[in-house]
């Protein structure tokens, strides 16, 4: 590596200055709650009142001293300059819609700072929002959604300030390019869905107060037609509004119309896959006056529904954890009479797409992304990939033959591509390729072997020459919940800065996820969730055992939810690792009870009221996990302060604990963010100082030294 000899002098010394730069230290008031007659005691209760006087001067003071030891790190600086050289070569492109004759596509432009919305028709491109243009020098806006009409004339979108995703809708007319007077607060999720002649559109508003474990709950669907003062917007569906109708608080109640069919779906969705759907005449749902038609209840795994005229076909899994599809009548649904169209196979079917030449079908091998197509004729056409990689969005128009995807792999660049009617598949060029060369680079597939026997799949990404002699410093990442399929073949980018430096970077398809369909899900959720960092503890082990690495140069990270195995294998097995790095991490579950995103999260953890479901939110909380005198890793941690999904206060108390418990001398390190949230809204700038924070922080703890 360019001038490594002269740098590990430096490394060296910063590691052991740091030992001796003590952190703030956090002010400590026990509070001890008592579940099923065990007692658990909280050091830092405190923190999850961002009133608390000591709340933000205790950030300030942490980050501060997080940023003395990162910028002293000496390749940060080397990191950040190819690391955005990296991110501004890319056009990144986030979500596509077909809508009439024109194509609608997101992306982040090449050395732009945030993503926009464009528009192409007639073969010509034009920018239609940019949430850069309300920026000012101290914050910065993001485009969180949006949604054209049927036939494109009509644009719903939300725009938030500083990553917190608390979404304001506007109206656009497309073809004038005007932003219309309606706005429309508490839109996070409002899940716009459009009348046929583009004149109105059903949505999702919450009601719950911001920052508090009420935000989510209670939401309720209403109408809005262009024009019409948002604040008498029919309310159509609420909990209690319609008694036929019961459901619990953590539900959204979802409308959704669909061209050319009389009929409309009411979709009630919380953080399951599973949803609960009901069919009603579309004209009576705008009226108010809807007797819903139960079609499918969360016990029958119904994840996706499509409406074709008179026809309904269902994506259901129950009996058939890797997916089937069905097809009944709207009119007089019947699971139990619904024809099978498309049986289970191999792959995990994940979404369906209508267009004018049949429905297509997304769906995964382990990870790896396919489309299939049900043609008129019934029969299910293979449709042929490019290349090995995820299909990260699959979009149509029922007016319209063929598709369009979002496709990437870990060394080719996201692109949007196009399915035509004959299954060719083709590059549209709409997302520029990046000048980055990768010819030096390979990937591999590899598959760790769980103690139950199970055979955990991961992906590693390396410079071509690599030794197996132990010695390489290794990056492994794991989320493992929802059923997501989190670690899918996406275009390596800022990490190839990190790889130059001579590092493997992997990503581990632990259980919890949606690899391998429903099953996979289960068996890394609620009391099955140990499973998920002892998956990851494998794969590590595997990774040591055929001399990638060693514990000494490994590193293992997790964003979010992948908080939970990243914590709890660093509570478990700190000796497997020298370095841990969550961003945004979920560390206290126990106390989900005190946060926005709370009680709408039961489904996939438990509910702590329940002993079952307070035994399996503490066998995942690793801030209580921590032991005093452990001998832990390096571990750093970053939060956004206006993060809607992972409280600040969940990365604070790990920092807090962790800081105060090991024994190893090693540095613990809160990074700050105090204008970004969990990463959805986060500008290409934030991101590019983050990666570089990271990759110089763990390449401090496992290069040779």
């Amino acid at each position: 590596m360019p001038g490594l000899a002269r740098l590990f002098g430096g490394i060296i010394l910063t590691v052991a200055a740091t030992a001796h730069a003590a952190p703030p230290v956090a002010r400590v008031e026990p509070v001890t709650d008592t579940h099923f007659g065990e007692k658990v005691v909280d050091r830092y209760r405190w923190m999850e009142n961002d009133k608390d006087p000591d709340w933000l001067p205790f950030l300030r003071n942490q980050n501060t001293h997080a940023r003395s030891v990162l910028d002293a790190l000496p390749l940060r600086g080397e990191l950040l300059a190819r690391i955005g050289q990296l991110s501004g070569d890319i056009t990144s492109a986030a979500a596509i819609q077909r809508a009439g004759a024109r194509t609608f596509y997101q992306q982040r432009p090449a050395g732009t700072n945030n993503f926009k919305l464009f528009v192409q028709e007639n073969g010509k491109s034009r920018l239609l929002v940019d949430p850069t243009l309300q920026d000012t020098a101290t914050s910065h806006y993001s485009l969180d959604w949006w949604s054209a009409s049927p036939d494109g004339s009509k644009l719903a979108y939300g725009l938030s300030k500083d990553g917190s995703e608390d979404s304001v809708l506007h109206v656009m007319d497309v073809a004038k390019g005007a932003v219309l007077p309606e706005r429309i607060a508490n839109t996070q999720s409002a899940s716009p869905s459009w009348l046929e002649d583009s004149s109105g559109f059903f949505y999702n508003q919450l009601t719950g107060k911001v920052n508090t474990p009420e935000r989510y709950l209670d939401s309720r669907a209403r109408f809005h037609r262009l024009g019409d003062d948002p604040g008498k917007d029919r309310i159509l569906m609420a909990r209690g509004l319609d008694k036929s109708v019961k459901y619990d608080r953590i539900q959204m109640p979802l409308i959704i119309a669909t061209p050319q069919s009389r009929h409309a779906l009411l979709v009630l969705a919380d953080v399951r896959n599973e949803k609960r759907f009901l069919v009603a005449p579309l004209q009576d749902a705008l009226k108010g006056k809807a007797r819903w038609k139960p079609v499918a209840g969360f016990a029958d795994e119904v994840t996706y529904a499509d409406l074709h005229g008179d026809d309904l076909y269902l994506l259901a899994h129950r009996g058939h954890p890797r997916g089937r599809v069905l097809k009944t009548g709207a009119a007089a649904p019947s699971l139990r009479a619904a024809r099978e169209v498309v049986p289970e196979s191999k792959l995990v079917i994940e979404e369906l797409a209508r267009a004018k030449d049949g429905l297509y079908l997304s769906a995964m091998d382990g990870g790896i992304g396919r489309v299939l197509r049900l043609g008129a004729d019934g029969k299910v056409a293979d449709i042929a990939l490019p290349f090995d990689g995820t299909v990260a969005s699959l979009v149509a128009d029922p007016d319209a033959p063929g598709a369009l995807m979002l496709l990437s792999g870990w060394l080719t660049p996201g692109g949007i591509w196009s399915i035509d009617a004959g299954g060719k598949v083709a590059d549209t060029g709409l997302t520029p390729r990046p000048a980055i060369d990768v010819s030096a680079y390979t990937t591999e597939r590899r598959f760790a072997v769980a103690k139950d026997g199970t055979k955990i799949p991961y992906s590693l990404v390396y410079k071509k020459g690599l030794k197996k002699d132990g010695s390489n410093p290794a990056f492994i990442s794991a989320y493992g919940s929802y059923g997501a399929a989190a670690y899918t073949p996406a275009f390596a980018g800022r990490l190839l800065a990190l790889i130059d430096q001579g590092a493997i970077v992997g990503f581990a398809n632990v259980r919890g996820g949606g690899e391998y369909g429903r099953d996979w899900h289960r068996a890394g959720q609620l009391e099955n969730k140990p499973n998920t960092w002892r998956d990851l503890i494998a794969v590590v082990g595997d990774l040591h055992d055929y001399g990638y690495s060693a514990p000494k140069h490994t590193a293992i990270g997790g964003r979010s939810a992948g908080g939970i195995p990243t914590g709890m294998a660093l509570a478990e097995r700190p000796d497997l690792f020298a370095a841990v790095v969550s961003g945004v991490g979920w560390h206290n579950p126990l106390r989900y009870v005190a946060e926005q995103n709370s009680f709408a999260e039961e489904p996939e953890w438990g509910a702590i009221r329940d002993r079952a479901g307070y035994k399996a939110l503490r066998s995942i909380d690793s801030y209580q996990a921590v032991k005093d005198g452990g001998k832990y890793p390096a571990v750093l941690l970053t939060t956004g302060v206006t993060d809607p999904r992972v409280a600040p206060f969940h990365p604070a108390k790990m920092a807090a604990r962790l800081q105060a418990a090991t024994a190893s001398g090693k540095p613990v390190l809160l990074r700050v963010d105090f204008d970004a949230g969990h990463g959805m809204g986060s500008t290409r700038a934030q991101q590019d100082q983050e990666a570089a924070d990271t990759y110089a922080f763990i390449l401090s703890q496992t290069r040779s030294q």
